[in-house]
């Protein structure tokens, strides 16, 4: 275990599961629990569950905190009413990302959940700009864990746990469940993994409780828990960028596609707003995120991030993230390729420490179209 790394409060849990540990921007996370391929089959083919309790979350108190979150990051908080929820950005006056967020607008608060090891970066930057602002920014971290179930069968899993009466229908929506032993917790309408999914809020004390619960009504439907090798091989295949791996600080949201799903252009005035209106206004942006099919021989080592991608001997690029498909069997990766060579099909070479190797360019979505066709 690493120095200051956070441990996850279910880890006895975990070892009684044979989990491999490892760490994730200073967070402890569960690699696998010994079988990669049925983690990743439960994940994208029945029900994964998966403890995400290492993610970043705060919440936001006080009066004025919708409008002044509204101001700071790029989608519509004003609209958000309790029970519902959106995902942003958080960005520079540069218009450079410092986050994404996923927020739920609770009765009194709202609740921010992001990737590990930013939540003080994020506190510095929100409560730089609040001034006079009656908003407060707090940590539940230590009061509350993220158990996520994922994967085409979710809904029937948390059924099966009988915790609420009605699951929330629609994506970024949640419901509010109580129970005598477990406490109060969130249930949240939260595909992760581009099929169905949901995220519970639990109290630190219900998750052990919970988690076996889920664990016992996934395996019964061909499912079982996953860890985070299995997820990250299922979050490439579906094409979905993740902070900081594939979208970081050089990065403008646009270019990472973040366009329809977490930039309002209706909105009004945030930090960095003027860089992407007129991004949208005056054409496309240098460089976007795509998908890329690597001719890759099966025991060859993959590229990593920052390998260069040329078109022609030209800079065309450079990866992000890649693995090797479980479904297709094919070394796929994402990356960022500039625009005057990003059409789908051009052909780009990845230079790696073991040579030069061929890629095909795809939109991130064409990754998930080709591991579905392999679906069971």
């Amino acid at each position: 275990m690493c120095i200051g790394m956070s441990t996850l409060a279910l880890r006895e849990f975990h070892q009684w599961l044979h989990a491999q540990f490892g760490e994730l921007n200073g967070a402890e996370i569960v690699l696998t629990y010994g079988d990669v391929a049925a983690e990743h089959a439960a994940l994208t083919q029945a029900a994964g569950v998966i403890d995400l309790s290492f993610r970043g979350r705060l919440c936001l108190a006080g009066a004025d905190r919708a409008a002044f979150l509204h101001g700071q990051v790029t989608n519509d908080v004003l609209a958000l009413k309790p029970g519902g929820g959106c995902y942003a950005a958080l960005v520079n006056a540069k218009a450079r990302m410092q986050s994404d967020l996923n927020i739920y607008a609770l009765e009194n608060e709202l609740l921010l959940d992001f990737e590990p090891g930013l939540a003080e970066a994020i506190t510095q930057r929100l409560e730089k700009f609040i001034v006079a602002a009656d908003v407060q920014v707090i940590d539940p971290s230590g009061h509350f864990g993220l158990l996520s179930v994922q994967g085409p069968r979710a809904a029937e899993v948390i059924q099966a746990v009988a915790l609420v009466a009605t699951l929330p229908d629609k994506p970024f929506t949640w419901v509010l469940g109580s129970d005598p032993q477990l406490g109060e917790f969130y249930i949240v309408n939260q595909p992760r993994l581009g099929t169905a999914g949901y995220d519970l809020y639990l109290p630190i004390a219900s998750l052990g409780a919970v988690a076996d619960k889920l664990t016992f009504a996934a395996r019964a439907i061909g499912g079982g828990p996953a860890g985070w090798t299995a997820w990250e091989i299922a979050r490439i295949e579906a094409g979905i960028p993740r902070f900081p791996a594939d979208m970081d600080e050089t990065n403008l949201p646009p270019e990472a596609g973040l366009d329809a799903t977490a930039i309002s252009y209706t909105k009004g005035c945030y930090i960095g707003q003027e860089v992407i209106a007129r991004i949208r206004t005056y054409g496309q942006v240098a460089k976007a995120l795509r998908g890329l099919r690597l001719q890759l021989a099966p025991d060859a080592p993959l590229p990593v991030k920052g390998d260069k991608l040329l078109k022609e001997g030209k800079d065309a690029g450079y990866v992000t993230s890649a693995v090797r498909s479980l479904k297709t069997g094919q070394a796929i990766a994402l990356g960022y390729v500039r625009r005057e060579a990003n059409a789908p099909g051009n052909e780009l070479s990845v230079i790696t420490y073991n040579g030069a190797i061929t890629a095909v360019v795809t939109v991130p979505q064409q990754l998930r179209a080709d591991a579905s066709k392999f679906s069971s």
